[in-house]
């Protein structure tokens, strides 16, 4: 749903309430606005995909997935959403490199991401973010099913806080829907929300969710708008052309 970092070396050269508990959501959903008019990519189908573990996920070796940066997300647990049950896990390399570079293959991801290619190529970009701290990448598990890929990161001290007038403790998301047969049916806004409840529930310091999805990626965009972002500006990115997207703690609030 969303593709590049705005640091371009981060990209490969080839081209506190810590808890258990559900969070639930004091919003009225809102309708993400039509998109009929949109060519839709056509995809190859997927191979089924195994259940993971939620409580062995979170339970992940490395030293940015318990981060003070971004207050362990594997600790935060899961948020009720209208789609289902919703967990952030932290990406372990060994179990989900596959998985990943699958997705990451899929054309119409590998348009805004542009890390298709052989397993390597997406392993060089899971384990910069995992040895860095400031971005976890994670697993979106929906009922349990690994269906999305997602990287929070402390945009505040990312290259992205070069280019927008940064707050302390602004935290950013990236996010893509993997399977093929999981897009297409609404998911993105409403995990999008939940997502955004959960983070700012969990870390407290963080008064706004920042987004820059590629101003080409018009789905992308229309689902940050249906999960309560607004576009603040348009920014010139070294890599790209980008629509700020931004979620403020007072509207999550009110909402």
């Amino acid at each position: 749903m969303q593709g590049q970092s705005a640091d371009p070396a981060a990209r490969p050269r080839r081209t506190r309430r810590p808890g258990g508990h559900t969070v639930r959501l004091r919003h009225r959903p809102q309708p993400p606005p039509s998109l009929s008019h949109l060519p839709h990519p056509i995809c190859r189908e997927e191979p089924a995909v195994p259940p993971v573990e939620a409580d062995a996920d979170t339970r992940t070796p490395t030293p940015s997935a318990v981060s003070g940066l971004l207050d362990r997300i594997g600790d935060w647990g899961p948020v009720a959403t209208s789609a289902g049950v919703f967990r952030l896990v932290p990406v372990r390399i060994d179990r989900d490199l596959p998985l990943v570079g699958r997705w990451m293959n899929d054309p119409a991801v590998a348009a805004f991401w542009e890390l298709s290619g052989p397993e390597p190529v997406t392993e060089r970009h899971l384990r910069r973010k995992l040895a860095d701290g400031r971005s976890i990448p994670c697993l979106g598990l929906l009922e349990g099913r690994p269906m999305s890929y997602w990287e929070v990161y402390r945009a505040d001290l990312d290259p992205l806080a070069r280019h927008y007038p940064a707050r302390p403790h602004d935290t950013g998301i990236h996010l893509l829907i993997g399977g093929v047969g999981d897009r297409g049916r609404g998911l993105g806004g409403p995990l999008l929300r939940g997502v955004t409840e959960l983070l700012l529930d969990r870390r407290s310091a963080c008064a706004r969710v920042v987004a820059e999805p590629d101003l080409r990626n018009i789905p992308s965009i229309a689902t940050f708008l249906s999960a309560g972002f607004r576009l603040s500006a348009e920014l010139a990115l070294p890599t790209k052309r980008a629509a700020l997207m931004v979620r403020d703690r007072v509207l999550s609030d009110v909402s």
